[in-house]
Formats: structure tokens, sequence, C-alpha cells
């Protein structure tokens, strides 16, 4: 019994350390193929829709041809009421926050996405998913004023990717509130593999839209290089982001969870002034994402605390383990209710999740 929980412990760590490389991975991926310093290729709408086509494609044969996932119960209704407005706003968030790469640094974009426990618990208020709370007030006003301040740092600061970045957090926002309103109460539960089969198409449609009053006219009138092996291992690292996170919400608890995105995001801001000269980090900057990430930890574990007020499930990891290993669901691909992963650039994970109100959620499950 020790034997397979240690080695279950060392699988789980190694799956954190794979999402961790992986979603970093991506983003700075996705920065230096849309940078004009780098690859230029300024067309994010384009990048974007490549991605959800690879991934609708993938999953498309892994569902009907390998039928190696199976379909789950789609109804036209649903379908039209659900996965629709979800797509919509899937497709705007990925849109607006791939934008936001053209004019502003990965560094200061990882410290705006701080302010994504803010725009999720407003959405959740507005649409009766939740309750304002004095605690939860002040804990947004500290992420707030922390992300104000270290705005108030960047030297390299842009009003368009700012504004891009964050109308990007609050559409990822509406489209979780909206996974929790629609598709939950539908008792609709998708996995990876099938949001991707009827998320994706229906976002690439959305997304043909803008595309073509915006960028296909920039194409046809401007050499943009195109290079495929760059496109597709872009959009494969985008894939396998999405399943490294469908294997770690199945492995760990609350806790962990959340201090490996923090973990993530100190990394990435690290990474990113390596690998971007021009991303600057000034003392502000610092201080101010500080500021806001005690927010942030505050806020989860409030969020923590009222799930296992409402729920006798533990979060720790060895007993959790024990217990799925007895039970030999360890890779059933379901969420343990209050796990949660909020990753922006993976946002399709959609496993059984508990209220909004009470967890922070998501996964950035997909592609961006």
């Amino acid at each position: 019994m020790a034997k397979m929980i240690n080695k279950t412990l060392v699988l789980t760590y190694i799956y954190l350390l794979i999402y961790i490389l992986l979603s970093s991975g991506v983003i700075l991926y996705n920065k230096w193929v849309l940078s004009p310093k780098y690859f230029n290729f300024p067309l994010p709408i384009t990048l974007t829709m490549i991605h959800m086509g690879f991934s609708g494609f993938v999953a498309f044969l892994l569902i009907r041809v390998f039928k190696v996932v199976s379909p789950v119960k789609m109804t036209f209704e649903i379908y039209v009421t659900c996965v629709v407005p979800i797509s919509a706003f899937f497709a705007s968030s990925l849109w607006f926050g791939n934008t936001a790469y053209l004019h502003i640094s990965v560094a200061f974009i990882q410290m705006l996405k701080a302010l994504m426990p803010v725009a999720t618990f407003i959405m959740a208020v507005v649409c009766g998913t939740d309750k304002a709370r004095c605690d939860m007030f002040m804990n947004m006003l500290l992420v707030s004023v922390g992300v104000v301040v270290s705005s108030y740092g960047e030297i390299n600061f842009n009003i368009i990717g700012t504004v891009y970045q964050v109308m990007g957090i609050f559409a990822e926002a509406l489209r979780l509130v909206l996974t929790q309103v629609l598709l939950q109460k539908k008792g609709l539960t998708l996995n990876p593999v099938t949001s991707l089969y009827y998320i994706a198409p229906c976002s690439f449609v959305f997304l043909s839209l803008p595309w073509y009053v915006l960028e296909k006219p920039n194409i046809e009138v401007s050499q943009i290089q195109f290079n495929f092996w760059i496109f597709f291992s872009n959009a494969l690292c985008a894939l396998a982001l999405n399943f490294s996170i469908f294997l770690v919400i199945g492995r760990t608890g609350a806790v962990t969870i959340r201090v490996a995105g923090v973990l993530k995001d100190w990394i990435l801001i690290a990474l990113s002034t390596v690998i971007f000269p021009e991303s600057t980090i000034t003392g502000l900057n610092i201080i101010g994402y500080a500021i806001a990430l005690c927010g942030v930890v505050m806020y989860n574990y409030i969020k923590i605390k009222d799930v296992k007020a409402t729920q006798p499930i533990t979060d720790s990891l060895p007993d959790r383990i024990t217990k799925e290993w007895k039970e030999k669901r360890s890779s059933d691909g379901e969420s343990p209710r209050g796990v949660e992963l909020n990753d922006e650039e993976a946002p399709l994970i959609t496993s059984r999740l508990s209220h909004i109100g009470r967890t922070q959620l998501g996964t950035h499950t997909a592609v961006v």
C-alpha cells in the first residue's frame, strides 16, 4: 500500500511539473509567434483559429474514428442554448488574450491575470450564482489595488494591450459562470476531449467573423510567413496542455493545484524577462503583483474553507489518493468536488464542478 501511494505521489508531482512547463511554454510560444520582434505573425485571430481547427479535428478523430472517447448525449436544444453562448465567450477570451501579446509583455499579462478572481466574482454576483460578501469584497479590493500599482510601475505600459487583456479576462470569467449556470444545470459533464469536440468547432465559426473583417485583408496585402512545423508544434503544445490539466485535476487537491498555479505564474514572469529582454520588471511591478497575489491567496483560502464547511471531503493528497486507490478510480477522469483549476491558457476543462460561488471555476482548458 505504501509503495503504491508513493508511486502515485511521484506521478502526481510529475504531472504537476508537466502542467507548469506546458502552460508556461504555450504562453511563451504564443508570444514568440505573434510578436513583430520575433517570428512576426501578428494575426492573433488566425493563430487562435488554427488552434481551434486542430483541436476540433483531433477530438473528432478520437471520438468518431478511433472511438477512444464516447460522445455525450447532446441535444440540439442544449447545443444552441448552452454550447453556442459558451463557445462565443470562449472564442472572445482567446481572441482578446492573444491580441494582448502584440502590445504588452508576458510578465505584465501575468500580473493582469491576477484580476481573474475579481472578474469571476463580479460575473457570479451579476448572474446570481454568488452573493456579495464583505470578506470577498475586501479581497477583490486588495487584488485590484495591487494590479493598479503594478500597472503604474509598468515601463512599457500600453493602454490598448491592457484593455484587450482585461476584456479577455472578463470574457473568460463570464464563460466560466455560463458553464456553471447552463451546462451544469442540464446535468452535462464534459471531459477535455468532448469539450473540444463540441466547443472548438463552434468557436472556430465565431472567430471567422472578426477574422474576415480584421485579418483577411491584411493577409491578402502583406507578406505573412507561414511555417507548417511551427504552427503544428504550437497547436500540439496547446492540445497537450489540455490533457496535462485533465491528469492534474484527477489526482490533486485544491490546495496543491492553487499552489502550483502561483508557482507557475512566478516562473513564467521570471522566464519571460530572460527570453524577451524587452520585458523589463520594475520594483513597483513586483510590489503591486505581490499585493495582488496576497488578495488571490486569501480569496483561494476563503473558497477552499467554504468547500470544506459544506462538504466533508478532505483535500489531503495522501488520504485522497488512498481512497481513490481503494476504489480504483484514480484514473476515471472526474475531478473531485471542490478541486478546480483555472488556467486561461487551457480553459475548456468542464469536469464535475461545485458551485462557482464556492470555488474558483475552471480549467484554461483548451487551446490558446
